[in-house]
């Protein structure tokens, strides 16, 4: 089976969530907001999870995240279905353009701030350039060519049936992808939970990037 996983928002709690997967060989996604970067680390209290939460500096972006994919997750994190269309096209495409800029390759997948989207929406974030756009959406199974602008993930990492889920798809042989925020491990126990979670994860199927669901299939003969 194929398993895939991503991280929103760039946060410095995902320092620690990389060292977990590397020493796992895991794979892994992270969906970034250029606009959120900048000179120096800038953080905010997080009230639901009582910790101080900080978005990455821009100059350690590319150290930190090195080995590891970026995605677009529009430039300042708003809801886009609540924008102008123009307005709404602008966040997607200098999000996409800024991350460009600063990783240095192209920038192919997308995440909706707050897993907010509609029609028209979708039609941006693809004719932006992106391969796919992934939702809030929970499903049982993933069939990535049917709708890859609303792009759906089996669960999020701390849902309770979360095994239960992946056991489903490991007895068909599918795709398993999952998501969250760093943020959310918030003790020393959650941060065991989940390298213990990544260390059988990586024993039970291979990690794949994200794109490889949506490369355009070679030609035959």
């Amino acid at each position: 089976m194929k398993i895939a996983q991503c991280w929103d928002d760039g946060v410095h709690d995902d320092i620690r969530v990389i060292e977990i997967l590397q020493r796992h060989g895991a794979k892994a996604t992270f969906n970034l907001n250029a606009g959120k970067h900048h000179a120096r680390r800038v953080g905010h209290w997080k009230e639901r999870f009582q910790k101080e939460v900080q978005h990455l500096a821009l100059p350690e972006l590319r150290s930190v995240y090195d080995g590891f994919l970026i995605a677009n997750h529009t430039f300042s994190h708003p809801r886009l279905t609540q924008l102008p269309l123009e307005a709404a096209r602008e966040e997607i495409r200098t999000g996409k353009d800024a991350l460009e800029q600063i990783f240095g390759y192209e920038i192919t997948g997308f995440t909706y701030p707050f897993g907010d989207y509609n029609d028209a929406v979708e039609a941006l974030v693809q004719e932006a350039g992106h391969l796919y756009a992934r939702t809030t959406k929970t499903i049982d199974r993933i069939t990535p060519g049917e709708r890859p602008m609303a792009f759906h993930p089996n669960c999020h990492f701390r849902l309770d049936d979360f095994w239960s889920r992946f056991e489903a798809v490991q007895r068909e042989d599918g795709v398993f992808y999952f998501w969250g925020h760093s943020y959310e491990l918030c003790t020393e126990e959650q941060w065991r939970t989940f390298d213990e979670q990544i260390r059988r994860l990586s024993q039970a199927g291979e990690w794949i990037d994200l794109p490889e669901l949506f490369a355009p299939a070679a030609p035959q003969g």
